[in-house]
């Protein structure tokens, strides 16, 4: 179940799409300096609220399909750490969506990084590398490539391209899924590269379809406190709401973490971000087998092995997508 906070957003919200006048201390308030996108939306309401506009005369804006989808992942925080460690990224939460019943599937990292890339944690209990759990079968990214779409993974301080030992600076396989499937190795070589080209790639509308984003140990708040982590995430999520796939409302952005301290029964805070969101806070058992179908939700393709039977992340945040049922 979602529930849009505070009426006066939504209010503020439905004057825009309308078109009619306000005062600007109607509108939401700004949690960052992103710029607003350019596109028209519908406010996010609660199922109460569904049917609160009236007659044919001012009917909605179809909401902009998803079709690419950005994920995030830091390290080892629970959802109450995070909501008070994390002030920018909880901002950014309750200014779009989040999710509060969100569960990691397992410790320690291993298992959750491959839950979200395949769709299940693959009975992995520990943090080996690939030559010790080679995953055959495909993952999302290999999904996306064989129909045609794109995909990709950003990995900080990777030394070279999928690399399947830890190394270069700071960086460590268990936290990079897709060098652990090994039917997709070429691919892998090929698209999971370090976190340089992301920008440009964003600024030219190249980001991929389906992509990750992995921090080094240190902005992944793993070696380094959860403040170091909120502001190289600041560095990163800035500069993609001013670029095309965000103001065009194709691009969806998830912030979530792999697994807990421990301490909150492996319950992680996990944002959802999209233009067409307006304080959203989402109450649904999800898990990161519901972030893998996400993930081919917006491919428009079947999803992987226990995936298929999670709850649905793009419903539960009203997002349109390509594979919506």
């Amino acid at each position: 179940m979602r529930h849009a906070v505070g009426s006066a957003v939504v209010a503020a919200a439905l004057v825009v799409v309308t078109g009619c006048g306000g005062s600007n201390s109607s509108r939401e308030p700004e949690a960052s300096s992103a710029q607003s996108p350019s596109v028209a939306v519908t406010p996010s309401r609660s199922p109460s609220q569904a049917h609160s506009q009236s007659g044919p005369s001012s009917p909605a804006t179809p909401r902009p399909v998803v079709s690419k989808l950005l994920v995030f992942v830091l390290e080892n925080h629970s959802l109450d750490q995070m909501r008070a460690q994390l002030p920018y990224t909880f901002s950014l939460a309750q200014r779009y969506g989040y999710a509060t019943n969100y569960q990691a599937l397992t410790h320690p990292s291993l298992g959750n990084y491959l839950a979200m890339l395949g769709g299940s944690t693959f009975g992995v209990t520990d943090d080996d590398p690939p030559s010790a759990h080679p995953i055959s079968g495909s993952s999302v990214f290999g999904q996306a490539l064989a129909s045609g779409q794109t995909a990709g993974l950003y990995a900080e301080g990777m030394p070279t391209p999928c690399a399947t030992e830890n190394g270069g600076d700071r960086y460590v396989v268990k936290h990079n899924p897709w060098a652990y499937f090994v039917d997709e190795r070429a691919s892998c070589q090929q698209h999971d590269v370090s976190l340089t080209p992301l920008a440009a790639d964003a600024a030219t509308g190249r980001l991929p379809d389906v992509g990750m984003v992995i921090p080094d140990l240190c902005h992944d708040a793993h070696d380094c406190d959860a403040a170091t982590a909120d502001a190289w995430l600041r560095t990163q999520l800035e500069p993609l709401f001013a670029e095309p796939d965000w103001r065009a409302g194709r691009l969806a952005i998830v912030v979530t973490a792999d697994e807990d301290d421990h301490n909150q029964d492996n319950l992680v805070l996990t944002t959802v971000l999209h233009p067409s969101l307006h304080g959203v806070v989402v109450d649904t058992p999800l898990s990161h087998l519901s972030l893998a179908r996400f993930y081919d939700e917006v491919l428009g393709l079947p999803a992987l092995r226990e995936a298929a039977g999670a709850p649905s992340m793009a419903a539960a945040f009203g997002l349109s997508v390509a594979g919506a049922a």
